[in-house]
């Protein structure tokens, strides 16, 4: 199981399953937050605890879900559910001890202008710390 907290220690997630890899996006919002994503659903194998504050941009496809007090982004969730009535949610793993996340591959998804996933160049997690 992977763990994360913000700075502050209110707002904690767990990870309860393989996440494979995690992903570097260029969209509007995951290059200006620094985001690397890990993907599950909500109730499932991910749970977030503690206070949050939402922010859902545009689309209103998903809202970005934030530390009122220390600010960190710790997750995104959809808005809304799959044909399997779930719910879509990414953790941040940059609020994991780094050590527990370093050897994940790295996917990088074009979401600025092509929305497709570009692949792996052959970075881990622990290359996108700096």
């Amino acid at each position: 199981m992977l763990k994360g907290a913000c700075l502050c220690g209110e707002v904690e997630w767990t990870f309860d399953a393989d996440p494979g890899s995690a992903t570097a996006c260029n969209c509007t919002a995951c290059r200006r937050y620094g985001v690397l994503w890990i993907y599950g659903h909500e109730g499932e194998d991910v749970a977030l605890r503690g206070p949050v504050r939402g922010f859902a941009r545009g689309d209103k496809k998903l809202e970005f879900l934030f530390c009122p007090t220390c600010g960190n982004l710790a997750a995104w969730r959809g808005l809304s559910t799959d044909k399997d009535g779930r719910v879509r949610m990414a953790v941040n793993i940059r609020l994991a001890d780094p050590d527990s996340v370093a050897a994940l591959p790295v996917d990088h998804f074009d979401g600025f202008a092509a929305f497709e996933d570009l692949g792996r160049d052959g970075r881990c997690v622990k290359d996108m710390w700096f």
